[in-house]
C-alpha cells in the first residue's frame, strides 16, 4: 500500500467545491465509450487501447462496430436502438455481456445523458451474461430474518452480515447521517484483522455536502482499487454542449483524489457505498471496505442494492411506529393539559395547575409561565430576572410562532450563566401584542462523542503549509460536549405548535365570554338605572298620593262630608294597589334571572286559552273578538310561557280599549326550526321610531295617564323568551295595531337553560 507521504499533497480546502459529478476521467477497470443517436463514438476513455487495441483518439467519429467489433455490436444494437420501447434512461441498464477480440469479456452498461449514449464496459472473467439468481435467495433470507430483528440496530446488523457474505469485504459498516452531516456506525461485520468503528462517530467534512447529495442521486459506488489511475476522456469535453460530461450515474466515474487518500489513511484499496434513503432524504450509507482491492460484478452490486433499498424500507417502517407511539403519547397529555385548561376563568391560573403535564410534555425539567412582569415559574427553572432577561430578547428577536434550540448560550451569550438548568429551550408567545410567553427549559447534557480519529487532525502539511491533508489517524478519539441539551423533537415541536393553536383558541374563548359578561352587565346596568328611575319616579308618584289624600284626609276630619272623605280614601287605596303592582312586578321581572326552568311539553292552545280566562275580569262588559288559530305543542317552562302570553294579551286587551269591536289574533308560523307566534291587534299601536325601548324595563311608549302600567310586563317577555334561546320583536303602524312575535326553537328539548 502506498503510504500517505509518497502521494502529492492534496489541497482538502476547497475539497467540498471539487467537480466530483464530472472529474472527466473513470476508474480504469473498464472503459468508457460516449455514442450518437446513430450509434457512433463521440468520445473514448484513453485506456481504450489498453483493452481492444484501438487508441481512443482512433476510435473517435467511427461506427460503434469499427470499435468493439460487428458481433459484440449485433449483440447490444438491439439493446441501444431509441424508441417507445427502449429500456435506456437515466440510471446505469445492464445491456448485455459481450466478448471482444482479444478474448476479453464485459458486462456493458448504458444509460442517457446530456444527449449522449453512455456505454460502460466492466471487464469479467466469464463469457456468460449475468446471473441474477443468486439474488433471490439473498433477499429473501433477508426478509425472512426481518421480522425477529427488534430494532434499527439489528436489522442493520442483518444487511451487514448479508452485504458482506456476497460481496467477501473485510469490513460491512451500517452509518447513519445526523442533521448537521456527522455519521454515526450503528452496525458492523468485520474479519477479526479489521479495526471496529462501532458505535464511533465520523466528522461531516468526511463526506462533504456534495458528496452526500451524489450519494442521493447515484445509489451505489465501487472502488476496485484505491490507487488506480484515472483514464481521461478524449476528447475531454462533451462536443454537444461543450462541457465537461456529468457522470453521476457511471458506474466507472472517477472519484475525488482526495477521498482516495483518505481510504488508503484508512489503511482500505477497495470500497463500495450503498445509499440508504428514507422518505426521498439521505438516512445513511452501507459502506464496505477491503484492505486489497476487490472486484465485485454487476449482479452482485445489483444485489447489494436490492438490499439496501429493503433495509431502508424496513428502517422507515420502524421509525414511522416509533414516531407514532411517540405522538400519541405526547398527544395523550397535551388533550389531558387542555381538559384542565377549561376548568376555571382565570386562564394562567388554569395554566400553572398543569405545570407537572406541561414538563412531561416537552420532556423537560423546568418550565415558566410569564405574563408581562410577572413570573410563574416550575421545576428546575432559571431565576426570575434570568427568565425576564430572556422573555426581552425573545421579544426583541421575533421568532415566529414557536422557538427552540439545544444551545442557547450560542443564540444567546447571556445564557452562559443559566447553562446547567436552561442549556436548551423550547419558546411560545401566547399573545401577539403583549410579552406573554411559555418557556421550557431542559439542562445541560454533559455527553462524549467517540470519533473515528480526532476531526480537527487536519492540519497543513509541513511541506506545504497553505494546502490541508486529509487525516491519518483513525483511532478512537473522545469529545466531551458541554452546553448543549437534548436536542427537541420534531414531533414535539409540531405538538407544541399545535398546543399553541389551542392555547390561543382558549384564550379568544375567554375573551368572546368576557365580552358577552360585559355586554350583560352592561344592559343590567341599564336595567338598574331604569328600576332607580321607577323607585324613585314611578313608586313615588302612588306614595305622594297616599301621602296627600290622607293629609286631605287628616284636614277634613272635622268636616261632615262623607262622601269627600271615601273619595279620598278610594284615591289613597288605588295608589297603594299601584304600587303594590309596581312591587310585584319588579320582584317577578327579578325573578326571571334567576330562577330556574323547568321545561316539559306545553299545549299553547290550551295555554292560550287559560290566559282569555284569567282575562275575564278586564274584559267584561267589552267586545272583543278572540281570532285563535290552531296552535302547536312546544317544550318549554309552562309557567314562564304563561306568564309571557299573559303579558302579550293583557296589552292587547289594554291599548285596543278605545276600539269597538276590539280584534285580537294568535297565530303561529311553523318553520323548520322554530315556532314563531303572534299575537295581534287593532289597538292604538306605537311609533316605530322608539321600537328599540320597547322591550327595556320601565320603557313607556304612550303616557300614564292614558295606558295604565308599570312599564315592565314586555321586559318580562323578552327575559322569558330569551331564556328559551328564543328572540322577540314587534311591527306596528301607529293608530291601526301593534303584532308582537316571538319564536321557540324546535330544539329547545336539548338546549333550554337551567
Amino acid at each position: 500500500m502506498t503510504s500517505a507521504s509518497s502521494v502529492p499533497v492534496l489541497d482538502l480546502s476547497a475539497c467540498d467545491r471539487e467537480p466530483i459529478r464530472t472529474p472527466g476521467s473513470i476508474q480504469p477497470h473498464g472503459f468508457l465509450l460516449t455514442l450518437s443517436a446513430g450509434l457512433e463514438v463521440v468520445q473514448a476513455s484513453a485506456n481504450l487501447g489498453d483493452w481492444t487495441g484501438c487508441p481512443a483518439q482512433a476510435a473517435v467519429g467511427r461506427p460503434l462496430a469499427e470499435v468493439i467489433g460487428e458481433a459484440a455490436a449485433l449483440r447490444l444494437g438491439p439493446e441501444l436502438a431509441p424508441g417507445p420501447g427502449s429500456k435506456l434512461g437515466g440510471r446505469p441498464y445492464y445491456v448485455g455481456t459481450v466478448t471482444l477480440a482479444p478474448g476479453r469479456h464485459f458486462d456493458v452498461l448504458g444509460h442517457l445523458w446530456d444527449g449522449l449514449t453512455i456505454l460502460e464496459f466492466e471487464g469479467v472473467a466469464r463469457a456468460e451474461p449475468a446471473d441474477f439468481r443468486h439474488l433471490y435467495p439473498l433477499l429473501g433470507d433477508f426478509l425472512l430474518k426481518v421480522n425477529d430483528a427488534t430494532g434499527i440496530e439489528a436489522l442493520a446488523q442483518l444487511a451487514c452480515q448479508h452485504i458482506r457474505s456476497v460481496t467477501g469485504f473485510g469490513r460491512v459498516m451500517v452509518y447513519q447521517f445526523d442533521a448537521d452531516g456527522h455519521g454515526h456506525v450503528r452496525a458492523e461485520s468485520k474479519d477479526e484483522g479489521y479495526h471496529s468503528y462501532l458505535g464511533q462517530h465520523f466528522p461531516a467534512s468526511d463526506i462533504p455536502a456534495q458528496a452526500r447529495e451524489l450519494y442521493a442521486l447515484s445509489r451505489i459506488r465501487l472502488i476496485q482499487d484505491a490507487n488506480y489511475t484515472p483514464a481521461p476522456l478524449v476528447p475531454a469535453l462533451n462536443p454537444l454542449t461543450a462541457k465537461p460530461n456529468d457522470l453521476s450515474f457511471a458506474a466507472l466515474r472517477s472519484v475525488s483524489p482526495v477521498h482516495l487518500q483518505y481510504m488508503r489513511n484508512m489503511h482500505t484499496l477497495a470500497s463500495m457505498s450503498v445509499s440508504l434513503m428514507v422518505k426521498g432524504k439521505l438516512w445513511g450509507l452501507i459502506s464496505c471496505h477491503n484492505a486489497d482491492p476487490a472486484v465485485v460484478s454487476f449482479e452482485k452490486r445489483t444485489a447489494c442494492e436490492q438490499l439496501g433499498q429493503i433495509l431502508a424500507l424496513c428502517i422507515e417502517s420502524r421509525e414511522d411506529a416509533q414516531e407514532l407511539q411517540f405522538r400519541l403519547d405526547v398527544r395523550r397529555i397535551m388533550v389531558s393539559m387542555l381538559a384542565g385548561l377549561t376548568q376555571g376563568s382565570d386562564f394562567i391560573e388554569n395554566l400553572s395547575s398543569v405545570f407537572p403535564e406541561l414538563l412531561r410534555f416537552a420532556r423537560a425539567s423546568g418550565a415558566a409561565i410569564v405574563v408581562d412582569d410577572r413570573v410563574l415559574p416550575f421545576g428546575d427553572a432559571p431565576g426570575k430576572d434570568d427568565i425576564l432577561a430572556l422573555v426581552d430578547w425573545l421579544a426583541v428577536h421575533d421568532h415566529g410562532d414557536i422557538y427552540h434550540t439545544d444551545k442557547l448560550s450560542d443564540a444567546w451569550p447571556e445564557a452562559a450563566k443559566i447553562i446547567r438548568n436552561a442549556s436548551g429551550l423550547l419558546a411560545m408567545p401566547i399573545s401577539r401584542i403583549h410579552k406573554h410567553y411559555l418557556l421550557w427549559f431542559r439542562p445541560e447534557y454533559v455527553h462524549t462523542i467517540e470519533w473515528a480519529g480526532n476531526p480537527h487532525d487536519k492540519a497543513p502539511d509541513p511541506n506545504a503549509p497553505t494546502q490541508l491533508t486529509p487525516r491519518t489517524s483513525f483511532a478512537a478519539w473522545r469529545e466531551t460536549i458541554h452546553g448543549t441539551s437534548l436536542p427537541w423533537h420534531a414531533g414535539e415541536i409540531e405538538l407544541a405548535l399545535e398546543f399553541r393553536t389551542a392555547l390561543l383558541g382558549i384564550a379568544l374563548e375567554r375573551a368572546e365570554q368576557m365580552a358577552e359578561l360585559a355586554e350583560e352587565l352592561t344592559r343590567s346596568n341599564k336595567e338598574l338605572e331604569a328600576f332607580s328611575y321607577s323607585v324613585s319616579h314611578d313608586l313615588r308618584a302612588p306614595l305622594r298620593h297616599i301621602v296627600g289624600f290622607a293629609d286631605l284626609l287628616i284636614e277634613s276630619s272635622g268636616s261632615e262630608d262623607g262622601e269627600q272623605r271615601m273619595r279620598f280614601l278610594k284615591n289613597i287605596k288605588d295608589a297603594a294597589r299601584l304600587a303594590g303592582k309596581l312591587v310585584d312586578d319588579l320582584l317577578s321581572f327579578s325573578q326571571m334571572g334567576r330562577a330556574s326552568l323547568r321545561p316539559t311539553t306545553v299545549d299553547m292552545g290550551d295555554l292560550v286559552a287559560a290566559c282569555i280566562d284569567k282575562l275575564a275580569l278586564e274584559t267584561r262588559g267589552r267586545r272583543i273578538e278572540w281570532d285563535i288559530a290552531p296552535l302547536p305543542t312546544v317544550y318549554a317552562d309552562p309557567n314562564f310561557l304563561h306568564l309571557a302570553m299573559f303579558n302579550l294579551l293583557s296589552n292587547a286587551v289594554k291599548f285596543t280599549g278605545q276600539r269597538d269591536p276590539a280584534i285580537i289574533r294568535v297565530s303561529v308560523e311553523d318553520k323548520p326550526d322554530e315556532f314563531v307566534f303572534h299575537v295581534a291587534d287593532n289597538g292604538a299601536g306605537f311609533n316605530m321610531d322608539y321600537v328599540h325601548k320597547l322591550f327595556g324595563v320601565f320603557q313607556r311608549l304612550h303616557r300614564m295617564e292614558d295606558f295604565q302600567g308599570t312599564g315592565i310586563g314586555l321586559a318580562n317577555v323578552r327575559r322569558i323568551v330569551e331564556r328559551h334561546n328564543g328572540r322577540v320583536w314587534a311591527e306596528s303602524v301607529q293608530g291601526e295595531g301593534a303584532t308582537f312575535s316571538f319564536a321557540i326553537p324546535k330544539s329547545n328539548s336539548e338546549s333550554t337553560h337551567a
